[in-house]
């Protein structure tokens, strides 16, 4: 029984690896140059969506945990050995809203680089918005949207206050 499981254990990883090689070279051949990449790691839904003239590039030993997305329209750079938690969301641009004759889909978009440096730690849930730069060595908490440059050796958290009522009658 023990040898079955191992066997199994091995297999499902070995389908795995098959299955994000083959991803792997589906974005160097879908997105070419603009999907610049070293050996990096990913789990289960990991997307990546690269539009326009974007330019993704992602450095050696980094690692995306389940459901983390990338959307590109300009640059996104992530260094060395970073780490992702799960359904981290990064995002280089924003959609155009102000013009009141337009529809807001019809308005284009504003874009801005995004930078992580190495060694960074982003913890499940996080938001990463346009023109942002992340310095190296970094800790973003879970549940946080970063919208504004952090420093190098920081660590950002989000303190939110839990505020409990009661139904009205239920005292």
């Amino acid at each position: 029984m023990v040898i079955a499981r191992l066997i199994v254990k091995h297999i499902m990883r070995l389908r795995n690896t098959i299955s994000r090689r083959y991803r792997m070279i589906c974005w160097k051949w879908q997105y070419g140059e603009q999907f610049q990449a070293k050996k990096f790691h990913f789990r289960d839904n990991f997307h990546i969506y690269i539009e326009e003239q974007g330019i993704l590039q992602i450095g050696e030993n980094v690692f995306f945990n389940n459901g983390c997305s990338l959307t590109v329209r300009e640059k996104v750079s992530i260094g060395d050995d970073c780490i992702f938690g799960e359904n981290v969301k990064i995002y280089d641009h924003n959609h155009c809203y102000r013009d009141n004759d337009k529809l807001i889909r019809l308005q284009g978009f504003s874009s801005g680089e995004v930078k992580i440096g190495e060694d960074c730690w982003i913890g499940s849930n996080v938001i990463i918005l346009k023109g942002v730069t992340i310095g190296a060595h970094s800790v973003v908490g879970g549940g946080v949207i970063i919208y504004k440059d952090l420093p190098e050796h920081s660590v950002t958290i989000c303190k939110q206050e839990c505020h409990t009522t009661y139904i009205h009658g239920r005292e």
